[in-house]
C-alpha cells in the first residue's frame, strides 16, 4: 500500500512539473490570449507571484546526503559540483514564463501591481546573478523592469469590467443529467465499450451501406465538366449521350475531335 501511495505521489509530482512546461508555452502566446483567459492568469490566480514562490522553494531541487539533486527525466539525479551553477530546464521554464508575463505589453496593461505583488516580484532581484544572465541574456530586460519597479509606487486595485464566455451547453447538460451519470456510464460501457457480436455486425452493416458508391453519388453527385473548356457542364451530346458541354459554342468547336467517336458510339448503341 505504501509503495502504491509513493508511486501515486511521484506520478502527481511529474504531472505538475509537466504542467509547468505547458504553462510556459501558453505564456509565449500571451498577447493573443482571450481577455478572460488573461484575466484569470493575472488576476484570479496571480501567476507572476505564484512563479516567484516556485523559484524560491524550487521543489524540483533537494539536498540528499549533502549532495544537490534535481528531478529530471522522471527521477532524482545528483548534480556534479561543476554543474550546480548551470540553469536547470525547470528553472528556465519559470524564468521565461515570468519574462513573458511581466514584459508583454498586453499582460503589463492588465496586471495590477499592488504593494503585495511589488514586494513579491522584487524578490527576483536576488536570483538575477551575472551567472544567470550569461545563460539567459533576455533576463537583462527583466532586471531593468525590476529596477524601475523598485522606484514606482504600487497601483490601486483595478476593477475593470471583464466579460467571459459562459459554457451554456455544458451547464445545461449537467443540469439535465444530474443524478443520471451512473446510468449513462453503464449504458456507455455496455453499448460503446463492450458491444455484443450482434451490435458489431449491425454497426458493420451500417458502415458498409454508408460507403456504397451509389449512396455516395446520390448524396454528393459528381459534377460534369465541359469536354472542350473544362467548365461545369449541364448539357450532353444528344446523339451519343457521353460527352458534356457548357454551351452550344463549345460543342461546335469540339465536334472536330468528337465527331467520329460520336458516330461510332451512336451506331454501337443502335446495334445493341
Amino acid at each position: 500500500m505504501k509503495e502504491l501511495q509513493k508511486q501515486a505521489e511521484l506520478m502527481e509530482f511529474e504531472i505538475t512539473l509537466k504542467a509547468l512546461s505547458v504553462l510556459r508555452y501558453i505564456t509565449d502566446c500571451v498577447d493573443s490570449l482571450s481577455l478572460s483567459a488573461l484575466s484569470r492568469m493575472l488576476s484570479t490566480h496571480n501567476l507572476p507571484c505564484l512563479l516567484v514562490e516556485l523559484l524560491e522553494h524550487s521543489p524540483w531541487s533537494r539536498r540528499e546526503g549533502g549532495k544537490l539533486q534535481q528531478f529530471e527525466g522522471g527521477c532524482w539525479q545528483t548534480v556534479a559540483p561543476s554543474e550546480q551553477q548551470k540553469l536547470s530546464k525547470l528553472d528556465g521554464q519559470v524564468w521565461i514564463a515570468l519574462y513573458n508575463l511581466l514584459l508583454s505589453p498586453e499582460a503589463r496593461a492588465r496586471y495590477c501591481l499592488t504593494s503585495f505583488a511589488k514586494g513579491q516580484l522584487l524578490k527576483l532581484r536576488a536570483f538575477l546573478t551575472d551567472t544567470l544572465l550569461d545563460q539567459l541574456p533576455i533576463l537583462a530586460d527583466l532586471q531593468g523592469f525590476l529596477a524601475h519597479l523598485a522606484l514606482t509606487e504600487p497601483q490601486p486595485p483595478k476593477k475593470d469590467l471583464v466579460l467571459e464566455q459562459v459554457p451554456e451547453i455544458w451547464e445545461r447538460l449537467e443540469r439535465e443529467n444530474r443524478g443520471k451519470w451512473q446510468a449513462i456510464a453503464k449504458h456507455q460501457l455496455q453499448h460503446v465499450f463492450s458491444p455484443s457480436e450482434q451490435d458489431l455486425r449491425l454497426q458493420a452493416r451500417r458502415w458498409a451501406e454508408t460507403y456504397k458508391l451509389d449512396v455516395l453519388e446520390a448524396v454528393a453527385p459528381e459534377r460534369h465538366r465541359c469536354a472542350h473548356c473544362s467548365a461545369e457542364a449541364s448539357k450532353r451530346c444528344s446523339r451519343c449521350q457521353k460527352e458534356w458541354y457548357c454551351c452550344r459554342e463549345c460543342q461546335v468547336k469540339h465536334w472536330v475531335k468528337h465527331g467520329k467517336t460520336c458516330v461510332l458510339a451512336a451506331q454501337g448503341d443502335r446495334a445493341k
